[in-house]
């Protein structure tokens, strides 16, 4: 399986897992900051931007074993693990999974339950769909939930992101992401230091969610991302990365 990734900088490794439908030049305003400081590891999930395309279903799981495998591949141990959306979901279940290589967790914009009976059959449906029509219709359909109206420039850059996506890895993401597991119970066990981040106009996953989350996670610390919507990252770059840097500081 060939797993696409950017390998930057030296010192306590950084893996930052992209969303759904984007690829890992969604972190290049992160790995270009956090690099300077930290080795950060960004892969392309199989079946988006370079990676390998397997149709079918890919659940959570599948993701994060490509992600240990490639960790071993390159001789790295215990890291800090980052995911976005449902990259915040691999990243969880990367800790089920392999808990004793996770350092620290960073969760973005994400949430822990599992699907609902009505959730999974609209992900199913929407994953036929990509299949048939391509990517093009459902980006501009969601682009400014994505993003917020008042940040053009990631927008354009979200966009083209979303149309470049292969629609048969981006299906298969979507019908394993309908069979994901619950995390809750698993958060309140977590003992490594957790830093959850939210934007104040996220839609998909409100303030609300992200508070809840950080209420069950042991001592994990919220940060707040003004002005963003889902991808704070790109929407207000050097406010997330001040947030993520501090955290940093305060851990390492």
């Amino acid at each position: 399986m060939h797993i696409a990734y950017d390998d930057k900088g030296s010192g306590q490794a950084v893996v930052l897992i992209h969303g759904h439908p984007f690829d890992r030049t969604m972190w290049q305003p992160q790995l270009d900051h956090f690099s300077r400081t930290h080795r950060v590891i960004t892969p392309d999930l199989r079946g988006y931007g370079e990676s390998a395309v397997v149709p079918g279903r890919t659940p959570l799981g599948t993701f994060a074993t490509d992600i240990h495998t490639l960790l071993d591949q390159l001789g790295v141990g215990e890291v800090v693990v980052g995911g976005l959306s449902m990259g915040g979901q691999i990243a969880m279940e990367f800790h089920r999974l392999y808990r004793d290589r996770v350092r620290t967790l960073i969760l973005a914009d994400t949430f822990p339950e599992a699907e609902t009976p009505e959730g999974r059959e609209a992900r199913y449906a929407m994953a036929d769909r990509l299949e048939r029509e391509g990517m093009a219709g459902y980006a501009d359909e969601v682009l400014w939930k994505m993003v917020s109206p008042r940040n053009p420039r990631a927008a354009e850059r979200v966009s083209r992101m979303m149309r470049n996506a292969p629609p048969q890895g981006a299906a298969a993401a979507l019908r394993g992401r309908a069979e994901r597991p619950d995390y809750v119970d698993m958060l309140t066990t977590v003992t490594v230091p957790t830093l959850v981040v939210v934007g104040t106009e996220d839609e998909y996953t409100p303030v609300s969610v992200a508070r809840r989350m950080h209420d069950v996670i042991p001592g994990s610390t919220l940060a707040i991302i003004e002005g963003a919507a889902h991808l704070p990252n790109l929407e207000r770059q050097t406010e997330f990365n001040q947030a993520v840097q501090q955290f940093l500081n305060r851990v390492d």
